[in-house]
């Protein structure tokens, strides 16, 4: 998934209930959907940041030293201002990119 790429809403916004259900005829159904997949992203996401700040991490048996590492609060800082995972997993079920199966 392309973070960078996204047309997710960072600000929380009203989605029309009746085009969250359509696709599955149950409003309940669709929103679990969508849960499953913010979880996914919410895992793939945080498994990117914690790769990328092992990359400045300094380890240091001194608990008086506090390095500050700019590129370190640059990365976070990006990933501050992402968009939440559950607002990523609703733009991908309006767009029709989470693929699920309804079996009983």
């Amino acid at each position: 998934m392309d973070l960078k790429k996204t047309t997710a809403p960072v600000n929380t916004i009203t989605y029309n209930k009746t085009v969250i259900e359509e696709p599955t005829g149950n409003v309940y159904e669709a929103i679990t959907i969508m849960a499953r997949r913010a979880n996914q992203i919410n895992s793939e996401i945080k498994k990117e940041l914690i790769e990328k700040l092992e990359e400045f991490a300094t380890y240091n048996d001194s608990l008086e030293e506090v390095f500050e590492n700019k590129e370190q609060i640059e990365v976070s800082k990006f990933y501050e201002k992402l968009p939440k995972p559950h607002a990523l997993a609703v733009q991908e079920w309006l767009e029709n990119k989470i693929y699920y199966n309804k079996s009983k």
